[in-house]
């Protein structure tokens, strides 16, 4: 299982990463447990600066960006 971390203060971007990002676990069939994480300073524990992030395992894939495709974030995923 993988697990997904979506880091934000809870801004819209923030809500839209979240969004493509089920959508892309759900049609990658991925068992996925997803967490979003809006506090500060666990956010700087990531080394993130800009949000929004997206944090598989534990490595940073991306951040300050929502990909505008969720064939984007599957490469992540994958």
């Amino acid at each position: 299982m993988k697990e997904i971390k979506i880091l934000g203060t809870g801004c819209a971007k923030c809500d839209k990463l979240l969004e493509l990002t089920e959508q892309a676990a759900k049609e990658l069939n991925e068992e996925v447990k997803i967490e979003k994480i809006t506090d500060l300073n666990q956010i700087m524990d990531f080394g993130v600066l800009l949000t929004p992030a997206l944090v598989v395992n534990g490595e940073v894939k991306l951040t300050g960006k929502v990909p505008s495709r969720v064939e984007d974030i599957k490469k992540f995923l994958k």
